[in-house]
């Protein structure tokens, strides 16, 4: 699936909030580096931390909360 797709669905789960989603992808993605399991059947060696992090969130298996 295409980056920018993926990026438009992960953007409606965050309820548009590009902030909040680079955060999110930016935490996550660190998670994968220090060798947390991707959620995804992606494998961490051949793709990059960032894009399997907003895989997991453009499908749903990372839940962001957009409150407090």
């Amino acid at each position: 699936m295409k980056i920018e797709k993926l990026t438009a669905q992960a953007l409606e789960r965050v309820d548009f909030d590009r902030y909040l989603l680079a955060a999110a992808i930016g935490k996550r993605a660190e998670a994968i580096a220090n060798g947390a399991t991707p959620m995804v059947n992606l494998d961490p060696k051949t793709e990059k931390f960032t894009n399997i992090a907003l895989v997991e969130i453009a499908e749903g298996k990372i839940i962001i909360s957009t409150e407090g």
